[in-house]
């Protein structure tokens, strides 16, 4: 066995019911408070009610800062300065990836005194982050970016010099990840087909990266099996769909630890760009991305290294996420390309240029793609590879 090493990890509490012990972990931190929620959902919910009463109770007492769509460095730096003199004891995010990032840098930089772009990769003078992070407990109320496992908080600006850039550190990953499957109710389709598809394509990545080990490969054939009899169960609202949510909160968080010890690939590596330079939200990327990614790597892998173990573990993929055995490994590969392929289309996930991308944009994406995911996908893609990756999801 090759020598691996995992990094931190959070506490975690899974089930449900386990967001009505945030007020009791939270008082364990201190008596000041940041409450970080998307801008409107979380807060029409009894959990919201609950949660301010019971910290409350214990004389917790509360700030909060709402975000509206993807973080930026600057609602990072404008919430830190604000609460410069609040005395924060433990920063709380609850909701969906964006929340929880923006909690997590929020967390990061507190007591540091800097602005976020200080630290953040391939944007400033990347400075080496020196701490203290306050205490950071994250609570998710979709199940798709896994940020609640992660160090990696993920910004992001728009219009001209655009990017989608990470802060991120060991000592950013969450002390608490308390993940409670009944937070996911309210969720609509859209968001359950793209969070889900997100997940996936984490747990897909993360088992062929070139960083994975037996203890990630393990954690991403559970939360694969997940998907295959959570994801579509849950986005269809049949009879099935409360234990399909307990499913997906599952693997939505193993995709989270198996990402932050492996890395991803391709399709993550371009979601970034994609993301910053039109109006893409993540999971949309990775969905209408990951079946013909994960062609393209099938091909180039046959054709270049027919004797990766990423091939072996794509047709694992496919039998474990098509329910049944096949007679080789090369069937088992097309036929998870086939099943993905399916499953964006079931989940209406939009092409491309139904977000505004069209073939002059192509260069620029590409030009932009070369993140620490494609460091770890499991071979190096050409250019024009990727060009007609993109080409084929317009």
């Amino acid at each position: 066995m090759q020598p691996f090493s995992i990094a931190r990890l959070p506490r975690i509490e899974l089930g449900r019911g386990a967001a009505a012990r945030l007020p009791g972990l939270v008082a364990g931190y201190g008596r000041r408070a940041l409450l970080v929620t998307g801008a409107r959902s979380f807060q029409a919910t009894p959990q919201w009610a609950a949660l301010c009463d019971g910290l409350r109770a214990r004389g917790v007492g509360i700030e909060h800062c709402a975000v509206a769509g993807e973080p930026s460095p600057q609602l990072v730096d404008d919430a830190v300065a604000r609460l410069a003199d609040a005395r924060i004891d433990v920063v709380v995010a609850i909701g969906g990836g964006s929340a929880l990032d923006a909690g997590k840098a929020i967390a990061g930089l507190l007591r540091v005194g800097r602005s976020v772009l200080d630290y953040l990769e391939g944007v400033g003078p990347e400075l080496p982050y020196e701490g203290p992070a306050v205490p950071f407990i994250a609570c998710p109320t979709t199940a798709g970016t896994g940020s609640e496992a992660t160090k990696n908080a993920v910004l992001s600006t728009h219009g001209a010099g655009a990017y989608k850039k990470s802060f991120r550190d060991d000592r950013l990953v969450p002390e608490w990840a308390v993940v409670d499957p009944a937070l996911l109710a309210p969720c609509p389709p859209a968001l359950i087909a793209a969070n889900g598809m997100d997940a996936l394509t984490q747990l897909l990545e993360s088992y062929v990266s070139i960083r994975a080990n037996p203890l990630t490969d393990a954690l991403a054939e559970s939360g694969l099996e997940a998907v295959r009899d959570g994801l579509l169960d849950w986005y269809r609202g049949g009879a099935q769909a409360h234990e399909a949510q307990d499913r997906m909160a599952y693997a939505a968080l193993l995709s989270g630890i198996t990402l932050a010890q492996t890395g991803l690939g391709s399709v993550h590596g371009l979601a970034a760009p994609l993301g910053a330079f039109f109006p893409v939200p993540h999971g949309v990327a990775c969905g209408t991305l990951v079946a013909a990614a994960t062609a393209l790597n099938l091909r180039a892998l046959r054709a270049r290294q027919p004797a990766s173990p990423a091939l072996a573990k794509y047709g694992r993929a496919g039998e474990i996420l098509c329910g049944r055995r096949f007679a080789t490994t090369a069937e088992a590969g097309d036929s998870l390309v086939d099943l993905l392929a399916g499953w964006t289309e079931a989940t209406s996930l939009p092409r491309l240029s139904a977000c505004g991308m069209g073939e002059g944009d192509v260069a620029a994406v590409v030009a932009n793609c070369r993140g620490s995911s494609m460091k770890t996908n499991p071979l190096v893609l050409a250019d024009d590879e990727v060009a007609g990756l993109l080409r084929e999801r317009l």
